[in-house]
């Protein structure tokens, strides 16, 4: 959603940057359109999305590397993972106050890459997958529409009294016991996975 090419985290009420594309200027507007009608919201920021339900990073490294000995996975491409099931017990927290505004949500932990979340997948899946760090370019995705720059100020999160999500590390080792021990359709995800 943002500019992206910057090295600061974006702190949650910052809502003068260029979108780079039509999917990032149509959040910004919805932002902007609901702050400036209502009076009480909450607007919240999230990056690297992974859970259950939906396509994620998360589950196409897994299915990837059903046939690929070897991934090339973007590494100049910086943020933190966000776990859906971590958000979903914030945001419940968050309706039940009146500490209306905007804020950032990731899981916690140092920022990373692409290739280096990649790379956590399967040691914690237990795969040996390789993973090779490339550009966009290398990689074949335009330049012009890669945000580089994911990092978000969560300090928000703990000025307002909320519980910060857990370290994304440790979020990513409950999903994969998740996933691995969930049963959907009569298959079992992690076997899908294999």
């Amino acid at each position: 959603m943002f500019s992206g090419q910057e090295t600061a985290p974006w702190l949650p009420d910052c809502r003068d940057f260029q979108p780079l594309n039509v999917y990032g200027q149509t959040k910004l507007e919805v932002e902007l359109a609901a702050s400036a009608v209502l009076d009480k919201y909450f607007i919240v920021r999230i990056a690297w999305v992974f859970g259950f339900n939906g396509k994620n990073f998360v589950k196409t490294m897994l299915q990837l590397r059903k046939t690929h000995d070897i991934l090339r996975v973007v590494s100049d491409q910086i943020g933190t993972p966000t776990y859906t099931f971590d958000l979903a017990r914030l945001l419940a927290d968050m309706v039940e106050t009146k500490r209306y505004g905007y804020y950032n949500a990731t899981n916690e932990g140092c920022y990373l890459s692409g290739c280096d979340f990649a790379c956590q997948i399967f040691c914690q899946a237990g795969y040996s997958t390789s993973v090779i760090p490339v550009t966009p370019a290398e990689f074949g995705a335009s330049q012009a529409a890669c945000s580089f720059n994911s990092r978000l100020d969560k300090g928000r999160i703990k000025e307002k009294d909320f519980t910060p999500l857990p370290v994304w590390n440790d979020a990513l080792g409950c999903y994969l016991k998740t996933i691995k021990s969930t049963v959907k359709s009569e298959d079992r995800i992690w076997d899908k996975l294999k």
